[in-house]
């Protein structure tokens, strides 16, 4: 049988497969959670946010932030991951690159999704970001860089669909140019912010650029496995390969993330840094003690760690397991990353009376449902994408 018919063969299994009724109840349940989500987004426009959300005027960030960050950071990782082979000339690596490019656009539109919810009226920042532009601004740069982005790899993807791959190729540069522009200066977000002293520092942009690889690394093993088996095929030889690759990309950015962790932990600690003590504290032996060390540790880096080894990075089921524990982890860091940044409270030193030692924060039921109909919307796309682009069949399935 020629390579043609091979790939037309296999995507009637495919859409076989991706309509059977299994398929349409988890998309409807999927559909079902995204409107609850959307719904409870807008009862807080209606209703006002500080009684909608569980924020407060001393940690203004929460769960939302947190989801936000963990989409574009999932994002822009499977754009650096899936560029290798599809930009960059890597061949072994090109089987990911279409399925990855269209996840990477299905995060950041569930990011959007999240982040216009979190920000009390979303239409003035689409307004303004126009018509007054403030270039001193990292939020400014973050919302445009971020737009360029989303254009670029549409742009990319709509390439790939007719065919012409060198165009895509160049799209695709552009793509990953204005994504690592984005997610640095998210970092910076962060870092550039010397009131908050677990968050500030030099190192936020490069680790944010580091730990959005392993998030896409993750993704691609989670997904590309899920996809075969709700379509009922077996993978080829080229694509294992594949996937073997990538998670050996995952294994040294897993011992790059684990040396981050390390000395921010020690700096955190050397010298008792006024605040940065406190949250490094709060976070290895306080109240975000389970968070970090069975969250972000345990499944964020030690589990997929020792799964991938046990795999000998063969195993697509077991790293099925690892990129599934991993992304259960990042999402851990996200937040303890957003809410530990916060809790420590601005005259802590002075013995002011009534002051908490830590201000406290718990996500709200809507901050919950917006959550979860984000990742509903994730896993709606995805499961959408398998029908419409017929299992992005560019790829050698069989």
């Amino acid at each position: 049988m020629s390579k043609m018919q091979s790939s037309a063969t296999t995507a009637e299994k495919g859409l076989v497969a991706t309509s059977s009724a299994t398929y349409n109840i988890i998309l409807a349940f999927l559909a079902l959670f995204t409107a609850i989500g959307v719904a409870a987004g807008i009862h807080a426009f209606f209703i006002g946010h500080d009684h909608a959300y569980g924020v407060t005027r001393e940690v203004p960030w929460g769960l939302l932030i947190a989801t936000y960050i963990f989409f574009v950071v999932t994002s822009t990782g499977l754009c650096l991951v899936s560029s290798i082979g599809h930009v960059f000339g890597v061949e072994t690596l090109v089987p990911i690159a279409k399925r990855s490019i269209f996840l990477s656009i299905a995060t950041i539109v569930s990011g959007f999704l999240v982040i216009g919810f979190e920000i009390e009226n979303p239409w003035r920042m689409a307004i303004y970001n126009v018509i007054s532009p403030n270039l001193t601004s990292n939020i400014w740069w973050m919302g445009t860089l971020y737009g360029a982005y989303l254009f670029f790899m549409l742009i990319e993807f709509a390439l790939l669909q007719i065919g012409k791959h060198r165009e895509a190729g160049m799209a695709g540069l552009l793509g990953v140019i204005s994504g690592v522009a984005a997610h640095s200066n998210l970092g910076a977000v962060f870092g550039l912010l010397g009131g908050r002293e677990f968050w500030h520092g030099p190192y936020m942009p490069i680790y944010f650029i580091a730990s959005a690889m392993l998030s896409g690394c993750a993704a691609i093993l989670f997904f590309t496995y899920l996809a075969y088996k709700a379509n009922g095929w077996k993978m080829s030889e080229s694509l294992e390969r594949a996937l073997s690759v990538t998670g050996k990309i995952g294994l040294l950015l897993i011992a790059v993330l684990a040396f981050f962790d390390t000395w921010k932990i020690l700096s955190g600690i050397a010298g008792h840094p006024p605040g940065k003590y406190e949250a490094t504290m709060a976070l290895i032996s306080g109240p975000y003690a389970v968070n970090f060390w069975i969250g972000e540790i345990g499944l964020g880096l030690v589990a997929p760690f020792i799964l991938i080894l046990a795999a000998r990075m063969r195993n697509t089921k077991i790293m099925f397991v690892a990129g599934l524990l991993s992304i259960i982890g990042i999402f851990f860091m996200r937040y303890d990353l957003v809410v530990v940044g916060q809790i420590v409270p601005h005259y802590h030193g002075m013995d002011i009376v009534g002051l908490p030692t830590f201000y406290s924060y718990s996500p709200s039921l809507h901050e919950i449902l917006i959550t979860v109909g984000g990742l509903s919307l994730c896993g709606m796309l995805f499961l959408m994408g398998e029908r419409l682009f017929r299992g992005h069949v560019s790829e050698a399935h069989s």
